[in-house]
């Protein structure tokens, strides 16, 4: 039986915790697991046997930081090849699988970290190859807490392996990953793509992690994973050990299997006592029927849209169409401009943003790609990726984080060919106009027939009807009165017949008239009534606004008419924003506001303004701190999120770069901190957003760099004579690494205060090594220093 067949139709078993027993076997801090596969392979292979035991029915090789940026070619492959030799030694009889199991890189994504996407696919690439080489039965990528990096090994397995995926995510208390995903966003992207099952492991234990858990089984229409941690960790004798036992997180775990979870085992602090618990107390129990939620849905790095629930606004303004000066852009390559074009679209509340930069004469391909890049850096809203070049599509697709809009497709047999691939490769909500190779239908019958058409065609790449929505094309009808009547029909047939949603450039019916708001904004209304989901329209326009404002009050939308009054104010005839007319109020306004929104050029070139007329100091603490301030007060009350942050610090970081060419050289540094990544710990995402943010606040950082020595930070904090040092650990096992350089601070240099962080420790654990500050995030780093 493979495993797809055996998922389809069984609770499976997945195995616990690994380092927690390579830990009790002897591995030192530092040490990589992965070595212990030609070093110490009995020993794996009793791990291994161990969980077979105890009713696993999949175990992980030893793989999980098996990769290219740890280990050369040649040692990498003997690796897995070892790690697969060793699992297979400890198979039993049955329904018994081995996972090549593949963690996060320890970095972060360009452009918050220093590693490409294409390179972190090419990364797990070659893990993925290996392990299909040597036997593996699935792949489990498991503990990302970055969705961007998520996607990146998932395609790396999808296009180097016909084997079925298992993703499981690391959320933290906020029911979010580190960079901002909610479990319903997740869902999306990775069903999107494909997975044969998602869910959520690690950071927390069960308890925690119920709302996770719930909201992942709400959204989700394939197989539910659960793997936690057995609690939170504590020091107890000098050992790290876990405050949730066997019977407990069996309990915890089994309640949650009754509610729908398919997928079990355990993560950190978990042993085979703890899955042969949970095997006692589930045997006999039956799968819940997996329902297919069919939900509309697209997604950015944070959240999702779905349609059918209220009116959605597309933002069109990003399209040279009729722009004379985003055609100048484009051509030459201000990509400043058309970021400021989608922050002010986003300001105006649309929930996605159309890209479209097809011109001739330009690399469609590359600078598509740059724009979705650059553009979600800044910005947390779903896109729409519209061009009519399959290429260019294909490019931007990949690198888009979460899962899009696609314009578009339409009933031509070339048009669905090329597109639809694209879809079920990467993912979306794919845009079908309603015409052919037989040109617009005149009559709704015509345009219906070729819906119909598409979603066949579609069915046979395996793309849902919900991932299909509809534009029945809105005709000017000032060549044909009948026009607007004819696309209201279409509209409501596609809705009540064939119960898929829709989406209309709703400008197009005024096309040649005068007084074009008017017309469109009621034809909006019309399109609304008749069961329009979403429309491509200009955000500037006042009265377009005011119709979606008050359809949603009108409809029962809006509780207590508490966004149309909100939004009334604003009902006057509103422009896009312009760069003209600049008054020294603006500018000082606008430092603040480019680098809340992460604009860098913007950043520095209002800076080098402002030099003109102010101090340069007097610029850092009048105007760059309250801008990184605010951010960062949203990022503490979880109303802004890490990508946010790292843009909002880069910004700053260009309008420091103007202030310090004007100021002699040791002039503004503030007092020196020092950062390190702990002994045996090659994990460096936290400190680095610790970096970046504390050299935004005018300290001076001195950065150790990742697996350092004990003795290497005294000796650095007593040659800089540093009042503050923040640690940083990922690893469980690097965490005895920490404890001995907090010691040591201590005992050499009393005065220096110590902060630590990283995913596997909390405050009670700070406390017990003898830290003076647990810090939760980057942003309480930042608050600790101000204190002192």
């Amino acid at each position: 039986m493979t495993f797809r067949e055996f998922l389809q139709h069984n609770i499976v078993r997945l195995d616990g915790g690994f380092g927690t027993m390579l830990q009790a076997q002897g591995l030192q801090p530092g040490e990589l697991p992965e070595r212990w596969n030609l070093s110490h392979p009995e020993q794996i292979t009793a791990i291994h046997k161990a969980y077979y035991e105890a009713g696993s029915q999949i175990v992980s090789a030893n793989t999980f930081g098996a990769n290219s940026l740890k280990f050369d070619d040649a040692e990498l492959e003997t690796i897995v090849k070892a790690a697969f030799e060793n699992a297979r030694a400890a198979k039993m009889q049955g329904d018994q699988f081995i996972a090549l199991d593949i963690g996060p890189t320890g970095k972060l994504l360009k452009p918050f970290g220093d590693l490409d996407f294409e390179d972190a696919v090419a990364v797990f690439a070659k893990t993925v190859k290996l392990g299909v080489k040597y036997g593996a039965d699935l792949i489990f990528i498991e503990t990302m807490n970055d969705s961007y990096e998520t996607k990146a090994a998932v395609l790396a397995a999808k296009e180097n392996s016909d084997l079925p995926i298992l993703v499981s995510n690391a959320y933290g208390e906020d029911g979010k990953l580190m960079t901002g995903a909610s479990p319903a966003a997740m869902v999306a992207l990775l069903e999107g793509l494909g997975v044969d099952a998602l869910g959520a492991n690690c950071s927390l234990g069960p308890r925690q992690l119920r709302g996770v858990m719930r909201e992942l089984l709400t959204a989700a229409s394939v197989p539910v994973i659960l793997k936690p941690n057995a609690g939170l960790p504590k020091t107890v004798g000098g050992n790290t050990v876990f405050d949730v036992a066997p019977e407990e997180f069996a309990n915890e775990v089994a309640a949650l299997m009754t509610e729908g979870v398919r997928l079990v085992g355990g993560c950190c602090g978990t042993t085979p006592e703890y899955i042969r618990t949970l095997t006692a107390k589930t045997a006999g129990m039956q799968p819940k029927p997996i329902e297919a939620k069919a939900k509309t849905v697209v997604s950015s790095y944070t959240h999702t849209v779905e349609f059918g629930n209220e009116p959605i606004l597309i933002g069109e303004r990003i399209n040279p169409t009729g722009k004379k000066r985003f055609k100048q852009a484009l051509l030459e390559n201000d990509m400043d401009y058309i970021l400021k074009e989608g922050v002010a679209q986003q300001d105006k509340g649309v929930h996605i943003l159309d890209v479209n930069v097809g011109l001739p004469d330009i690399d469609e391909r590359e600078l598509l790609t740059r724009a979705v890049c650059e553009l979600q850096a800044i910005i947390d809203l779903p896109l729409q990726i519209d061009t009519a070049d399959a290429a260019a599509m294909e490019a931007a697709l990949r690198r888009v984080n979460g899962k899009p809009l696609i314009n578009s497709v339409n009933g031509k047999e070339e048009s669905m060919r090329a597109i639809f691939p694209l879809v079920k490769q990467y993912g979306g909500v794919v845009i079908a106009l309603t015409l052919d190779e037989n040109g617009i239908p005149d009559t709704a019958e015509g345009r219906v027939k070729i819906a119909e058409k598409i979603l066949e065609t579609a069915a046979e790449y395996g793309i849902e009807r919900h991932d299909i929505v509809f534009d029945t094309l809105a005709m000017t009808i000032s060549a044909d009165q009948q026009s607007a009547l004819v696309t209201l029909e279409a509209l409501r047939r596609i809705l009540t017949e064939l119960g898929c949603h829709t989406s209309l450039g709703v400008s197009n019916v005024s096309f040649g008239l005068p007084a074009r708001d008017a017309v469109n904004s009621t034809f909006f209304a019309l399109a609304l009534e008749n069961g329009l989901s979403a429309a491509i329209m200009n955000p500037y326009s006042a009265q377009m606004m005011q119709t979606y404002y008050t359809y949603r009050a009108l409809k029962g939308l809006d509780e207590n008419c508490a966004a149309y009054i909100a939004a009334a104010e604003q009902f006057s005839v509103v422009a896009a924003p312009t760069g003209a007319g600049k008054t020294w109020e603006h500018i000082h306004s606008a430092l603040q506001h480019a680098i809340a929104k992460g604009l860098q050029d913007e950043a520095a070139a209002i800076t080098s303004e402002l030099l003109n007329t102010e101090k340069p100091l007097e610029i850092v603490n009048n105007q760059i701190i309250p801008a990184l301030d605010l951010v960062g007060k949203g990022f503490e009350n979880k109303t802004v999120y890490l990508p946010q942050l790292l843009m909002s610090a880069e910004a700053a970081k260009s309008a420091f770069e103007r202030i310090k060419a004007t100021m002699p050289a040791g002039q503004g540094n503030g007092p020196a901190v020092v950062l390190a990544t702990v002994k045996g710990d090659i994990h460096d995402i936290g400190k680095n957003i610790v970096k970046l943010l504390m050299e935004n606040y005018g300290y001076t950082v001195i950065d150790l760099g990742r697996d350092v020595q004990p003795e290497t930070v005294v000796e650095a904090v007593i040659a800089h004579n540093a009042p503050l040092v923040g640690l940083s650990a990922l690893m469980t096992t690097t965490v005895p690494a920490m404890e001995e350089t907090v010691r040591l601070l201590h005992e050499k240099v009393p005065a220096c205060k110590v902060m630590v962080g990283g995913a596997v420790l909390t405050k009670e654990y700070a406390d017990r090594i003898g830290a003076d500050f647990y810090a939760k995030d980057a942003m309480e780093g930042v608050r600790y220093a101000e204190t002192l």
